[in-house]
Order: C-alpha cells, then structure tokens, then sequence
C-alpha cells in the first residue's frame, strides 16, 4: 500500500509540477489531522515518512519533560521518562509511536480532502509564482468565454481575465479566438491568482514590437516612447545605437512584413513609426509625420512647441479630429501647437508689441519710482553731527509746590517763576527781549532774610 502511495506522489509531481517535499509535507499534515479528529487528541503529532519507497509512515504523540506534570496530554515526568531512557533531561521531547491500525472510512475521508486542498494551495502559489515575475510581459491564450463584459482567456494552466476597459473598441471576441495580450496585474485571492491582462495598453505594442524585429531583442534598435490610441492609430518612436542600421527601416522590414504583422494582430491599428531625436526641434517634427514640417519654435521652460507648416499641410499636420498633433504631443511629452507661415507671423508680431509695451511700462515705473525718491542728505548730516557731538542732556525742573511749608517751598515756587520767565524771553524775539531789557531790569539776587519775613507774614495771615 505504501508503494502504491509513493507511486501516486510521483506522479502527481509530474503532472501538477509539484516538489515531492511539499506533497509529503501536505500529506502529513492531512494525517496529523485525520489522527487528531477521529482519535480526539489533543497532544502533539508528529508524522514520520520512512525512507525509502517502501517505508511505512507513522504517527508519534510527543510530549515534553517536565519536573511536575501539569498537562498530562502535552508532558511528561522526568521521572517517567527517565524510567524510558535514562538520558532524558527536562526539555527534552518524549516521543511515543501512536499510530493506528486502521484509521477508517471517516478519517482515510478527512486525510483526503486536506491532501487535495494542500495540492490545490501548492497549486496556486506556483501559479502566482510563475505569472507575478512576467507582469509587463506579452502572452498568448484562447478566449474561453465572455460574461459581463469580461473576457476569460485560457493561459493553459490558469485563466486571465479582459476587463471591458482594458479591451479594444473595435474588437469582438468568440469563443476560440487566439489573442496575444499583455499582463498588467497579477493579484491573490482566496480562489486563487487572478491575472489581469489588456490589449489596449501601449506596452502590447512595444512587446509585438521586440517579437517581430530582432533588432529590438537584441538592443541595436531601441524603443523610446509609445504613443497609442487603441483599435485606431498608434506612433513609436524608435533609435538605433548602430550607425549602419536605420531604426524606422528595421521595425518596417521589407515590404513592410514586420510592421505588417502586428497591423494584423492589433486588428487594421494604423502604426506610424518615427526616428528618436535628442533635438526637441527635430523629435517633434517627426513626430508629426507624415505631415511635412517647415519649422519649430521650442518653448522649454513651458514644454510647448510651436510648428510651423504651409497651409496644404495644415490639416494632415493636425489630423482626423487632431489625432495626429495628439499622438505626437503623447509621443515627445511636449505640448504641440500647429500654425501656418502667416499665423505665426501675427503672433510673432503681437507678442512683439506686447513686449515692448511691457518695456516701456516697466521703464515707466522705474522712473516714477526714481522721481519720488526722498532726498535724505540733510538728514544724513544732522544724524552724522548727533553721532559726533551727543544729545544735549536736559535739566530736571523742580516741581512747583502748590502749598507753601516752608521757606524751601517758597524759594523753589519764586525760583521757578524766573526760570518760567526766562524760557517765555528765550521764546520772544529779538526786538521785544531788548524792549523787556530796558523797561524791566532784572533783580540781582534774592535776599533770604527778604523770603523769612516775607514768610512769616504769609504765615500771620488768618
């Protein structure tokens, strides 16, 4: 019986590609748990394969050594194991084989279903495995069935699924197209990976591309933008790092094969392919090919890019509804703005007179500016003569007492009243301080013998 089992694990690791160590292990789990369940054990199982294609598989209880048992089911005594074997330390793990003579109907059912629900996990997670490493990468399938507007495509082991915004708007899909598509996502689930794949996104074009030109595969020819409005025009821009090899001519083929080839597979997509330039000026007017430019105005701090063409290549310049001036500026990154000789030439002197009244504005304000600027000399010398000499300190007055306690009081209020009157002179002018001179001599010097009688009557006033 165990042949026949080992026999069954090979070949299942043929067909599914699973590693026999992952199949033994799900195969010991699966019966650790059929033990658990029909035998209601509640210790530690351990599963043990025999070596060798003919070894028997059997199931140990292992229980760890302790000084006091407190969980018979999951330990075991020293003492007890020691009686074993002697060289039991406390730590250690006793094992004891457990394995049943027959595990029945119910649990060889239960060993069952967790075997094909591991082979099922191992299943998926080389599924993920295999797919997460080629996102951004071209596959090839067979629509299986469309619901909802989702399209399920057969990869041969797993099925991708086309969401409606990432499928063409000219294409329909039957049961048994074959379709090359291009992997956006890869996600987990709980049933599985679910691959996302589009044939809308730019990148199938550039995939299609390196399959069909050998040149690309091998990196003489390089791809530098894509532009693509899918199921109706695209633009590739293309550069070659070999001198002797023309990157448009390479990706064309000849008679036009290579290119053709993925006209077919992207359903009649129109594919314009344009030379790479490090000149901006250059680039772009490639970019609008097939249109024929006669010059660029380059704007890089705006990003804008000004084109000049003659008038009969104005609207193939611009394009059915300015798809082609729109697939050029998405090709370069640049804003693309088309003009003919005589448009160009009204701008170019509008925006000339709109400079020079900016000038002269300017010039303007600078000179009212200039006209209304302080002149600051004098102060400039006043402040410099403070610097040099100080700020005069002034005197502190003495207060003037309204109530007289003394002869000191007395004193500071006649005192006060000269000084008053010296400031009033100082104030006067010329003229008038000599008048005052002459009609009223100044007083010498206050006598205090004077201020005491003059005092003591103050004081026998009632």
């Amino acid at each position: 019986m165990n042949y026949d089992l080992m026999q069954a694990l090979h070949e299942l690791t043929q067909d599914r590609g699973i590693s026999m160590e992952v199949l033994q292990e799900a195969i010991e789990a699966a019966i650790a748990s059929a033990y658990k369940k029909h035998y209601n054990a509640a210790g530690n199982i351990r599963v043990d394969f025999g070596e060798g294609p003919g070894g028997d598989i059997k199931v140990y209880s292992r229980r760890r050594v302790v000084e006091e048992v407190t969980n018979p089911q999951q330990e075991i005594s020293l003492e007890e194991a020691r009686a074993i074997d002697p060289s039991y330390q406390v730590g250690d793990y006793y094992e004891e084989e457990v394995t049943p003579k027959d595990f029945g109907r119910i649990a060889a059912q239960t060993a069952k279903q967790v075997v094909i629900q591991r082979i099922r996990e191992a299943e998926r997670d080389l599924v993920y495995d295999e797919y997460i490493e080629r996102v951004d990468d071209i596959v090839t399938g067979i629509v299986q069935r469309v619901e909802r507007r989702n399209v399920y495509i057969d990869l041969g082991r797993v099925e991708a699924v086309l969401p409606p915004h990432e499928q063409m708007p000219n294409e329909r899909y039957h049961h048994g197209d074959r379709l090359k598509t291009y992997i956006v996502d890869v996600s987990k689930t709980t049933k599985g990976p679910v691959i996302t794949v589009s044939r809308a996104n730019p990148g199938l074009l550039k995939r299609l591309f390196e399959l069909e030109v050998p040149e690309i595969f091998d990196g003489i020819v390089e791809i530098k933008s894509v532009a693509r409005e899918p199921g109706s025009r695209s633009k590739i821009a293309v550069f070659s790092n070999d001198r002797n090899v023309d990157p448009v001519g390479a990706c064309v083929g000849q008679r036009g094969s290579r290119v053709q080839t993925i006209v077919n597979e992207l359903r009649g997509e129109k594919i314009d392919i344009v030379e790479w330039d490090e000149d901006i000026g250059k680039f772009v007017a490639n970019a609008l090919s097939p249109a024929k430019v006669e010059a660029v105005y380059p704007k890089p701090s705006e990003k804008i890019a000004r084109v000049v063409v003659n008038e009969d290549q104005l609207s193939l310049a611009i394009g059915k509804e300015g798809q082609n001036a729109r697939l050029a500026a998405k090709l370069t990154g640049w804003k693309v703005d088309i003009k003919t000789w005589d448009q160009m030439q009204e701008i170019l002197a509008k925006e000339a007179e709109e400079e020079e009244a900016a000038r002269k504005a300017a010039e303007e304000e600078a000179k009212q500016a200039e006209e209304e600027e302080i002149d600051t000399s004098l102060l400039d010398e006043v402040v410099a003569q403070i610097i040099e000499e100080g700020i005069p300190e002034k005197k502190e007055k003495a207060k003037k007492p309204t109530i007289l306690h003394n002869l000191e009081d007395l004193r500071i209020l006649v005192e006060g009243n000269e000084s008053d009157e010296d400031e009033a002179e100082d104030k006067d002018t010329e003229p008038e301080a000599e008048a005052k001179k002459k009609k009223e001599p100044a007083p010498d010097h206050i006598d205090d013998d004077l201020l005491d009688d003059a005092l003591a009557d103050l004081l026998d006033i009632d």
